[in-house]
């Protein structure tokens, strides 16, 4: 009898002990990491949420801003502007310390991911109270959450705002 309840007991803090806990990545700080095929070339190095769901719990435990990415793999402007945005060493260094990244080839049930219409390649921010960034916009006033190639000093000024924003704000 007791034998069946000291195994009751340890099997009870066994369940315990792992419930409760975000799961830990493991994520080196340096070296090379194993490519994800999350990031469906938008970079390799990076840990990509795999849902939104998942991306906005991750940005509230780890109190960070998400970037989210509409794209196509078909589209031709999804595909310069991805070159470009894997290619670009301190986006990429910015993102891998500061942000959560989720990149969608379809539209969420949020409308408010969608607040100027669904197009690609689209980047919206996400703050960790799960407010979407609508003020944080690109330079064009069409397509205000678009970025091409040549923006990529002004996605790297909108990540900063995002930045200085979750400080202020939160």
């Amino acid at each position: 009898m007791t034998k069946a309840v000291l195994l009751v007991l340890l099997v009870l803090v066994a369940v315990c002990s792992t419930q409760g806990k975000p799961e830990q990545k493991n994520i080196p700080k340096r070296g090379k990491r194993i490519p994800q095929t999350l990031s469906r070339g938008w970079g390799d190095q990076l840990i990509w949420a795999q849902t939104y769901e998942e991306a906005l719990y991750w940005s509230r435990w780890r109190n960070k801003p998400l970037l989210v990415i509409f794209h196509l793999e078909d589209c031709p402007h999804s595909a310069l502007m991805k070159k470009a945005f894997a290619d670009d060493k301190e986006v990429q260094k910015i993102l891998d310390e500061d942000f959560i990244v989720l990149n969608l080839m379809y539209e969420t049930t949020d409308k408010h991911l969608s607040p100027d219409g669904q197009y690609v390649p689209r980047f919206l921010f996400v703050d960790p109270s799960m407010t979407v960034r609508a003020d944080i916009t690109g330079r064009y006033s069409n397509r205000m959450y678009a970025y091409e190639p040549v923006d990529m000093k002004i996605l790297l000024e909108s990540m900063a705002k995002a930045k200085k924003l979750l400080k202020t704000e939160l």
